[in-house]
């Protein structure tokens, strides 16, 4: 076949099962255009508003689909906004393709309109360098078979992560003859699945230990390795908690489920890992946040607690905690494995009527107890936490819900129970506002007959608003729900926590201590939404029902209770935030308070 080089890439896209490609034209990927333009009955294209929604929205299509996407750019500015969603997609583990157009091969170090060169031709590719897995600087057309082969087999092995292609102007407009196109026939196909001698070790620690725990990180939903998981639990009697990428891997329901550990988690899952025996960490960073910041006894007492920590990644294991066993595997392999090695050698323990299940069971409920009166409060402005109550009532089981950053995300992750996986999808370890709307739309073109719901506050939903015009024009029935306060409240509330009460600075949307915030819902209907705004808690259900029903893009916004003790969620562990000497009496005063309250 004699094909141009962006063809090559359209055509070995489609091969790869790749439905979608999301990106906006420029003169820097003319070519490629028209070749899925050529090709438009195969792959389709999706054209947000900005860069960054590109890469959010095929990082949420992977986080339900499991399946990646190619996002394409123009050269120059347009590259360059795809390194927030790039970072993202890196720190999370989430596969995806980035196609940017670059300066013509034999015009580099001229200084082309939105080349960088001033310290090496064509330089712009570095910046986005630490943000991929892998990277290919593509010189010729006929490079691109074996780039885009090998991209798709880093990108989907071992441990996940985007991966970059550059296509110079030049290179995409070249013919070149190609013999074949069978990208998938250049990738393993196996599972790496421990050393056996590790799994026997680990076996055996785990059906000695009195208090096992089974900590859950997102490698569990990466690897799908949800039933091997529940498996092992059931089997071994042991406890289950798990980190925010980790959350629905495991039914919230179930008795041996003890939520989260960490500093915005629970105290119930920081209470069960730190008093643990016996700790089994699949797919887990033990990043600082799920380990408040590493003081010993908040979420982890290691030692005396022995770990076993399995990871598709050697470079996790033992990069913060000691390990008595290491484990370099897939997830769901491993797992399998450890579950055909524990029934061998025992019998399932009677778990449900233990005493260690019935603790599990106290602790979870104490803490639900801890935070009744504000999921249940009449009050309006409406609490948060009631704004979550209702949201759970009100979505079927297999409704996904995405969070990005802040109080919101802070809140669903404490309070809100899911029994599927993949339903919860929250920006993890680069805490990315802005992410959760267009992540939600990729998450709706992923499931369409699914309900997605986008819970979010006002300042993380501005930062991408405009992709509600995306939204519009595919026709993709997001509801985003819009917890306005007025403000940076996460920031706002933890400047209280660390200065004082009367230390909030710039982080309110106000002129002269009058708020200034726009009429989302107005706005949004300007876009074509549907739309309403609420303040009130018997305004939530029925909301939220007339958005879901109307099958169209729609954003409720709900002005919520911005005071103090109400703005958000708990916090139960320590996080590492340093503050000036001067303030650190009157923040350990604070904290004694809170903690004597809550107790």
């Amino acid at each position: 076949m004699k094909l141009t080089g962006a063809e090559v890439v359209a055509e070995m896209l489609i091969r790869e099962g790749v439905p979608y490609a999301i990106g906006i034209p420029g003169h820097g990927n003319l070519p490629l255009m028209d070749a899925f333009r050529r090709s438009q009955d195969r792959i389709a294209v999706i054209m947000p508003r900005h860069e960054q929604a590109a890469v959010h929205m095929a990082d949420g299509y992977f986080r339900v689909k499991g399946e990646p996407l190619a996002v394409f750019t123009s050269i120059g500015a347009g590259a360059s906004n795809t390194a927030i969603g790039l970072a993202t997609a890196y720190v999370d583990s989430i596969p995806l393709l980035l196609l940017i157009g670059e300066t013509h091969t034999y015009m580099r170090g001229v200084g082309v309109l939105q080349e960088i060169e001033r310290q090496r031709w064509s330089d712009f590719p570095r910046m986005l360098e630490p943000s991929v897995k892998r990277s290919w600087h593509i010189d010729s057309a006929g490079q691109l078979p074996r780039a885009v082969a090998q991209a798709f087999n880093t990108m989907c092995t071992g441990r996940p992560g985007p991966a970059l292609i550059t296509l110079p102007m030049d290179v995409q407009a070249d013919t070149v003859e190609v013999d074949s196109l069978n990208p998938r026939a250049r990738r393993p196909h196996d599972r790496p699945a421990g050393d056996p001698a590790a799994l026997q070790a680990a076996v055996d620690l785990l059906l000695k230990a009195e208090r096992p725990v089974i900590v859950a990180g997102g490698g569990v939903i990466l690897s799908g390795a949800e039933a091997e998981l529940l498996a092992l639990a059931e089997h071994l009697g042991a406890c289950v908690v798990s980190t925010m990428q980790g959350k629905s891997a495991f039914p919230e329901k179930h008795p041996l489920y003890a939520w989260h550990m960490g500093s915005n988690a629970t105290t119930c899952g920081n209470y069960m890992t730190t008093h643990a025996d016996v700790l089994l960490a699949v797919g887990v960073r033990f990043a600082d946040k799920a380990t408040c910041s590493y003081r010993h006894g908040e979420s982890f007492s290691i030692p005396p607690t022995r770990l076993i920590h399995v990871d598709i990644d050697p470079f996790e294991i033992g990069k913060n905690y000691p390990v008595e066993v290491g484990i370099v595997g897939d997830a769901r392999a491993v797992l399998s494995g450890l579950v055909e090695a524990a029934r061998a050698k025992s019998a399932p323990r009677q778990w449900r009527e233990a005493a260690y299940t019935r603790e599990i069971g106290e602790r979870v409920e104490a803490w639900f107890a801890s935070s009744r009166s504000l999921r249940e409060a009449d009050t309006a402005p409406v609490t948060m936490g009631r704004v979550i109550t209702e949201l759970r009532k009100v979505l079927p089981e297999d409704g996904i819900v995405l969070t990005s950053s802040g109080n919101s995300q802070a809140q669903v992750f404490q309070e809100m129970a899911f029994s599927r996986s993949r339903t919860y999808i929250s920006a993890g370890g680069f805490s990315t506002m802005g992410w959760s709307y267009p992540a939600a739309l990729g998450a709706k073109l992923a499931a369409p007959d699914t309900p997605v719901v986008a819970l979010i506050g006002d300042g993380d939903f501005l930062m991408t608003f405009q992709e509600i015009a995306t939204a519009v024009q595919y026709d993709l029935p997001v509801v985003a729900v819009v917890l306005n306060n007025q403000g940076w409240q996460a920031i706002r509330d933890l400047q209280k926590i660390a200065f004082g009460d009367e230390t909030e600075y710039a982080t309110m949307f106000e002129q002269d201590e009058t708020p200034i915030t726009p009429h989302i819902a107005a706005a949004a209907a300007a876009f074509g939404a549907y739309s309403v705004r609420i303040s009130r808690p018997d305004e939530v259900a029925p909301a939220l029902r007339a958005a879901l029903d109307s099958n169209r893009p729609a954003v409720i916004e709900v002005m919520v209770d911005m005071s103090f003790g109400a703005s958000g969620g708990q916090a139960p562990g320590w996080w590492d935030v340093p503050i000036p000497e001067y303030f650190k009496t009157r923040h350990e005063d604070y904290v004694r308070h809170r903690n004597e309250e809550r107790v």
